[in-house]
């Protein structure tokens, strides 16, 4: 009787492994190095005041191709950078549009927002105080790293082959919301009681034979453990490092997440950027123990643009008088508002936002928020759109044009840095103050609008 017993669960297992449904994606994942060739001005910290001083880490672009058996595809781009300029994210999607047919919805690129990478300006950038070779530098390292992108993706679509797709997930709890309320003002420092997301969402590729080829994994934290003069992935990029020694074969891109007000503790030291690092590694490989969620379907993709509106903006009057102000940054600031409504005539009203769904299949949909979103996007969506047994929803920030910090109505109307203090340090682009505190729900509401037109007819 044993032995019957056991040649029925065999056979059980064998039955159920062939009804599995047979796979129909396509998947090839590639990975570039975008180090700068030698020392170079940094971005992410406004107190640097000298160039990088050697490579910890290498940091990397990578591609991910995904195609459903209708050939519609998506092209995933993660970068260890501190930002997606708009300007390089068009010049990269209209390549792919001449090259792959690749239609501009269809690209999602996002930053881990490593603080340890190099500057990403274009001429319109500078300030007078910026030297010429500084600015000569940076241009060329946009074009390099742009050929570099593409050069990932082409080599990704070159590796297209048959695979099996599957949602996992995981938790990590480095993370802690840095906004402690403090006598009415919102200090960076961490708060445990402030809401985090400890999501690590995965999306793993075999091939056809069962090969871990590509792992897509998330969190929501700024990569912000370091601050020192070396080119390095901070806790994101040794956290691919890791996962591709444990996978030799697999290409592992992080997918950075709603992380704005997000900090990993406790910080400072290399070391604490590998143990972080080797946190997340950990909770990918415990994602990829949990049983395999098979995505199966049609690939769709939208991305529109959202109009967020700004704050009134500040009377001339006031500008003037900021523009005298000891804090050098409140009147650099005030001062590029005094010139560009000078040669304007008025100050923007607006900022154009992309917001972007990709439904993978009938069983993941993956958002992706511009900016410097805050965690509480994420919180919200999920809660939203999560209904048992339907699609898992994955939310990612920093995505497609990272052009301020995105505050949720809560973290606006409190204020603080994230809040609306940040403006004045994005120099490139013209920010007449806060956002109007309708941003969230204009975001939300262009994710509902994606979703309905995304939706299956």
């Amino acid at each position: 009787m044993r032995g019957w017993y056991c040649v029925l669960l065999v056979l059980m297992a064998a039955g159920l492994q062939a009804a599995e449904p047979a796979s129909t994606w396509k998947a090839g994942a590639a990975s570039v190095k975008i180090t700068p060739d030698g020392p170079m001005w940094m971005a992410g910290y406004a107190s640097r005041d000298k160039p990088s001083e050697g490579v910890a880490q290498d940091l990397f672009a990578k591609a991910l191709v995904l195609r459903d058996e209708t050939g519609s595809t998506a092209v995933l781009v993660t970068l260890d950078l501190i930002s997606v300029p708009v300007a390089l994210r068009n010049a990269v999607s209209e390549e792919l549009r001449k090259r792959h047919q690749v239609p501009d919805g269809a690209l999602l690129m996002n930053c881990s927002h490593t603080h340890c990478g190099p500057e990403l300006r274009t001429a319109s950038d500078f300030d007078d105080s910026i030297s010429e070779q500084r600015r000569k530098q940076a241009g060329q390292y946009r074009e390099q790293l742009q050929q570099r992108i593409l050069e990932a993706v082409n080599q990704a679509f070159a590796k297209l082959a048959p695979a099996n797709i599957s949602y996992q997930r995981a938790r990590a709890g480095f993370a802690m919301n840095r906004r402690t309320p403090a006598n009415g003002n919102w200090l960076n420092a961490p708060w445990p009681d402030g809401p985090v997301d400890h999501d690590v969402p995965v999306l793993r590729v075999e091939d056809a034979e069962g090969k871990l080829r590509a792992i897509l994994f998330g969190y929501a934290c700024h990569n912000t453990t370091l601050g020192f003069y070396q080119m390095c992935g901070d806790y994101a990029g040794y956290a691919q490092e890791y996962l591709q020694q444990e996978h030799p074969e697999a290409v592992a891109l992080f997918l950075m997440g709603c992380g704005g007000d997000q900090n990993p503790y406790p910080r400072r030291t290399l070391e604490l950027a590998q143990m972080h690092g080797r946190s997340l590694a950990t909770a990918v490989n415990a994602a990829l123990e949990t049983p395999k969620r098979p995505v199966q379907g049609a690939l769709r993709a939208a991305l529109m643009t959202v109009d967020v509106a700004y704050a009134p903006a500040p009377s001339v009057e006031e500008l003037k008088v900021r523009s005298e102000s000891k804090d050098s940054y409140d009147a650099a600031w005030a001062r590029r508002l005094i010139k560009y409504r000078d040669a304007s005539g008025s100050l923007p009203e607006k900022y154009p936002a992309p917001v972007q769904v990709l439904r993978i299949g009938r069983d993941l949909i993956l958002i992706a928020l511009p900016g410097e979103t805050v965690v509480d996007y994420s919180l919200r969506l999920k809660s939203e759109l999560a209904v048992p047994d339907g699609p898992a929803v994955w939310v990612a920030g920093y995505s497609n044009n990272v052009f301020a910090y995105v505050p949720s109505r809560r973290v606006l109307l409190e204020g603080g840095y994230e809040g609306g203090g940040a403006m004045r340090y994005f120099s490139s682009i013209i920010h007449p103050g806060p956002f109007a505190p309708d941003i969230e729900e204009r975001l939300i509401g262009g994710v509902h609008q994606l979703l309905k037109q995304t939706a299956e007819k």
